[in-house]
Formats: C-alpha cells, structure tokens, sequence
C-alpha cells in the first residue's frame, strides 16, 4: 500500500506558524503584486477570494486587496521540508520525493513494526503536526494514482483510505476532471459525449477513448479503473530525478514559465547534489491545455548536478524548443537523467574556473540552507524576485 502526503497550503502555512499573528487573514506567497511577480501559494483564506498559485500577483491583490503579500523563502521551506522528510523515513526506506511538500511512501512491508496501514498513515500525520506544526493530507491506496487522488480529496486536513475491494466505489462517483489529464478541452468532450462522472467514463469501449484522445485514451480508459503500475522509486536509486508542477489555471507567459523552471531547477539540482548524484541529460516536459504533453531533452557535455547548468539546457529548450503553437501550459516539469555517481567525472585537458565557481556557489549555498534555513540565499529567477529581460544575466 502506497500513502501520498501533501502538506497543506505549504509556503504559506508555515508563514502562518512563523508569524502567528497572520493566523485568520489571507495570505498570498510570491513575487511583488508592483511587477511581474507570481503567487507561488495561497492559504485557504485567500483562495476563498479566488487566489491560486500561478496567478499574476497583481491579479491577486485585485480580488484580495487586503491579503498580506510575503516574498517566498524557499531555504524556510526546504529545511522544514527536510525534517518532514526525517519523519517518512523513520517509517520506510521507500520514499519518493515530488516536490518540497509532498512525497510517496510505499509502505507496504512496515506493518510488522508500525501496525496497519492506516495506523501507519495516521501516525505520519500526527508526527509531523507534532514536530512541525503543520496539516499535512494523506491519501492511502494501493497505487500511487490512487494514493494522490485520495489525498487531495478532503483538503485541507484530510485523511481518505481506498482499500483493494472498494476502488471502483471510490472512483466512480468522482467527477472525470479528477483523472490525471484532463484539463477543460477534455473536459469538452467528455460533456459532448455525455460523461459526467469516471463511472460513466469506465462503460465507454477504450476504442472510443482511442478515437477521441488518442494514445492518451488509453491512459485514461487505465485510470478510470485504478490501474497504475508505477513503483515508489527513492532518489537513492532512481535513474532520473526530477520535479513537475500542475497549475490551477494554464500558464500563457514565458517569463511566468521561467519563473517556475528556476524553483523546480533549484528542487532538483539540490536533490542530486544531496545524494552526491550527476546527470548528462536534461529533460522538460510541458502539457498543454488541451492536454497534449511533448518532452524535449538535451544531451550535456558532461554529468552535472549544478543548478546554473541545467536551468541554462531547461530556458533554451523552453524558449527555442518548443512547438509553434499558441503558449497555454497546464503543467510544468524538469528532470535529469543519465545519472552516474558523483565521483565519476570526465575531466577536461584545463581545469574549468566558471565551473568550479558554480560549484562553489551551490555548495556554499547548499550549506548556508542546512545550517541556517532561512539564510538571505535565493536565486534572481525564483518567483519571489522582480523578473528581468535577459535572465541569463542573473546569479545567486
């Protein structure tokens, strides 16, 4: 059995408890609502007004003028994260990072030590309020699919289980718009075809998925059956690392996009440098609207885990790379793969100074996150930063 943990309304939420006296009044975490900044995040009090992550800031100071704006401290956050982290380990070896506030954990061969799945699912929850003060969501199913559906479920503050016998029960009163993949242009179909519900969706012959969506259909007649085969794979031994985000509202932006990359770039090159981890190649991958995903990759001239490196390989291939179509991106991620040992590292015939100068930048960086956590170490690029024309010219 698989459980997805999902902190609640993270960036915020520990604004929240680091300032209590915010407690009640609506929060929005990102950029400046004076320039071009985005809302990285959003407590449930501002998303009452219609606040969600992705949204210009200035549109959110518009349906929430009193909302208390607050640059991110994504070094807060990824220290807290870290200890959040501490605890899924002390319940299973087998966790997979998504992000700062969200991870899989298989737990499958833990009863033994910690009782039933659900107690275990319980626990995890309670000891993360405990240490850090924070909700956290919890799905338990018995695929990852599941498991992050169910999480996501009875937010903020939830805790569903999806037992083996009672997937079907589960699923098919949900709306298909919880199916991974359907964004609104599916969504017009299916209300085309009169499906409301996955239960509706299930009684469809997969031809006629096939038909509409193509080789996505497939995916979707998998999903409206709980299938997902997928393993929780740790970073340990993972062959890619990598990091994705969905948003609320699609992303017609490029410089809103680039802002995004930066913050999975930073959550991905400091994930390979923690397990002491390369890669030679760089990966984006971007879905549509319309629910069309492409990936593009790009091959480096050496294994790498600096983050300069792999933002420079994601910005060309999102600027140059990318199909010529109208920009409306409902999703957003950035991976390395090809991954070698930290100490395998082909070396040039001279010693490489702006290299090594990354590399110190990030590992200075890197410590001064551990030791301090909420240190004055950002990057320009990153959403709580004013955005400039040439992003290539910014630096820690």
């Amino acid at each position: 059995m698989i459980l997805h943990v999902d902190m609640d309304a993270y960036y915020a939420s520990v604004e929240e408890r680091d300032r209590p006296e915010l407690v009640g009044r609506p929060i929005v975490v990102g950029g400046s609502a004076e320039g071009r900044g985005v809302v990285a995040a959003a407590n449930y009090v501002a998303r009452q007004f219609g606040v969600h992550s992705a949204m210009p800031a200035i549109t959110a100071r518009r349906l929430c003028p009193q909302a208390v704006f607050i640059r991110p401290r994504m070094e807060r956050y990824a220290t807290i994260s870290r200890q959040i982290r501490e605890v899924f380990h002390r319940f299973t070896p087998l966790v997979e990072p998504l992000s700062l506030d969200e991870a899989f954990l298989d737990v499958t061969g833990c009863t033994q030590l910690f009782g039933p799945v659900t107690d275990i699912g319980r626990q995890v929850k309670s000891t993360i309020m405990d240490e850090t003060g924070l909700v956290a969501s919890v799905g338990v199913a018995p695929n990852k699919f599941l498991a992050k559906l169910a999480s996501d479920l009875e937010k903020p503050d939830g805790f569903v289980v999806v037992e083996k016998s009672g997937v079907q029960g589960f699923l098919d009163p949900l709306p298909v718009s919880r199916l991974w993949g359907v964004g609104k242009s599916a969504q017009r179909v299916f209300e085309r075809l009169g499906i409301a519900t996955v239960g509706q969706l299930r009684q469809l012959d997969e031809s006629v998925l096939t038909d509409h969506f193509g080789s996505h259909g497939r995916h979707l007649w998998r999903l409206a059956r709980g299938i997902d085969e997928r393993s929780v794979v740790p970073d340990h031994v993972a062959k890619s690392i990598s990091h994705e985000t969905t948003f609320a509202v699609d992303i017609e932006e490029i410089v809103v996009l680039e802002s995004w990359l930066m913050e999975l770039t930073e959550q991905v090159a400091r994930r390979l440098r923690r397990h002491e981890l390369r890669g030679n190649t760089v990966q984006l991958k971007l879905r549509y609207g319309d629910f069309t995903t492409i990936t593009r990759a790009q091959k480096l001239n050496e294994p790498t885990n600096l983050t300069d490196e792999i933002w420079r390989a994601g910005r060309e291939m999102l600027r140059n790379r990318l199909p010529n179509r109208r920009l409306s991106v409902r999703l957003l991620g950035i991976g390395v793969t090809g991954i070698v040992t930290h100490g395998w590292v082909q070396k040039g015939l001279f010693d490489d100074d702006a290299r090594e100068k990354m590399g110190r930048v990030d590992a200075v960086s890197d410590e001064i996150k551990d030791r301090f956590g909420r240190g004055a170490v950002s990057r320009a690029k990153s959403l709580g930063q004013h955005h400039r024309k040439d992003p290539g010219s910014e630096s820690d």
